[in-house]
């Protein structure tokens, strides 16, 4: 399915994002991973794509095997810069020959010298743009920023560029993490300031231990970790009770997002579900597909 349509046909989705694994190790773990997830009918599942292409066999290899061993509904990621034309068009090209009508543009991170190819992208609104021209029946999703994009000049100019991506054909938005829910709707109201009306997905990523906060830390390098956060894990006595503490942050996290009837959850899981599904576990979740929420925010 079309992750647009599924958006239309579910209150609020549950989706779920992996990067394609180094060794034949962590394929396994992974699909091991993945299998307690489909009896649960998530919404869809998304793969990352290396900064210039450096994981793109491996994640066309992920996606297909995903879709076809699973039957799960996937988003493929795709980064521009470092891609010609040409690599773009195969790789579309390629997902469209197996049923692939899901896309995630991105600009990407920019590539080492060495590996730098002519840049006939220099951002997602470029890649977008094409995309709809030749490849019109995808649907495209891209990245917003609840606590600001790094590399924006300013929040207004931030936003009207998403505006710009909207315009061009995108179909629904996936925010970067967060820990504080009045972030995401206070960008979810400044959206809607700027005529974005599209469905606004918010990222979440539980903490399962302080390595993994410092990763989160430079991932997204914006991120703000409220103080309440901080002494919680401070408080922790070990590594389970630090994993703890970020399950329950992020179920209240996601049980507020629920409450308001947000189009859609998407667990950024670092190819360990474990604790997006303690998460969904705490909540009583037990089937993907039928969440109801109160409200009518951020739809």
């Amino acid at each position: 399915m079309r992750i647009g349509e599924i958006l239309k046909s579910q209150k609020t989705t549950i989706s779920f994002e992996f990067f394609p694994p180094k060794t034949r190790k962590g394929w396994r773990r992974l699909f091991d991973d993945i299998a307690q997830l489909v009896p649960l009918n998530p919404s869809f599942v998304s793969v990352t794509y290396g900064a210039g292409g450096t994981t793109r066999q491996r994640t066309h290899e992920l996606v297909e095997r995903i879709a076809g061993e699973t039957g799960l509904t996937v988003a493929a990621h795709l980064t521009c810069l470092g891609s010609t034309e040409e690599e773009v068009q195969q790789i579309l090209t390629r997902y469209n020959q197996i049923g692939i009508r899901n896309i995630l543009a991105l600009r990407g991170d920019p590539v080492s010298p060495e590996l730098k190819t002519n840049d006939q992208f220099k951002n997602a609104l470029e890649l977008i743009t094409y995309i709809r021209t030749h490849f019109p029946d995808y649907d495209i999703g891209v990245a917003g920023y609840p606590e600001g994009h790094p590399d924006a000049p300013n929040r207004l100019a931030e936003l009207d560029y998403l505006k710009a991506k909207v315009d061009a054909g995108a179909d629904y938005i996936v925010t970067q993490l967060f820990f504080d829910n009045r972030d995401y709707y206070d960008f979810c109201e400044r959206c809607i300031v700027a005529g974005i009306d599209v469905p606004i997905l918010a990222g979440i990523m539980p903490i399962i231990s302080i390595d993994n906060m410092r990763k989160m830390a430079d991932l997204a390098k914006r991120s703000r970790f409220p103080a309440g956060l901080l002494r919680a894990v401070q408080r922790a006595q070990g590594p389970e009770c630090v994993e703890r503490v970020g399950v329950h942050w992020a179920a209240e996290q996601v049980r507020d997002l629920i409450d308001h009837n947000v189009a859609g959850i998407h667990f950024f899981t670092l190819n360990h579900s474990n604790a997006a599904l303690k998460v969904c576990e705490t909540l009583g979740i037990q089937d993907f597909s039928g969440i109801t929420g109160a409200g009518n925010i951020c739809k």
